[in-house]
């Protein structure tokens, strides 16, 4: 899995594409040039969307651990935690809101709903 490199998690994103087009969730942007790398960000609500996996950023929903290399992984996580904290921290600091969607979330458009509230209202 250490060969594994990010280059944005197109799956993941594509579903939440077919959330914004099926409740007509206009306006958003993606690779918007701000801090911490959004995947999506809607400028004029100064609103950012994260969607993180489950595995590399530590979501307890499935339990799942590496064979190999535990405390290499382990560790990896603990950073992927602590960058989150830094990045909402510095967004939030200049006034802008943080949606972060876990992947397995992405499968329940109650949790959706009511995470973009402040969009659909």
């Amino acid at each position: 899995m250490s060969q594994v490199k990010s280059s944005h998690n197109l799956s993941t994103e594509l579903k939440l594409i077919h959330f914004f087009q099926e409740n007509k969730i206009k306006g958003w942007r993606r690779n918007f040039k701000l801090f911490g790398k959004p995947d999506f960000v809607f400028p004029t609500l100064k609103l950012t969307v994260f969607v993180d996996g489950c595995f590399w950023h530590g979501h307890d929903c499935r339990n799942v651990s590496p064979k190999n290399n535990k405390i290499y992984w382990k560790g990896k996580i603990i950073k992927n935690k602590q960058r989150d904290k830094i990045v909402n921290s510095k967004l939030k600091s200049a006034n802008w809101k943080i949606i972060r969607i876990w992947e397995c979330e992405l499968r329940k458009n109650k949790i959706l709903n009511r995470k973009f509230n402040i969009i659909l209202t």
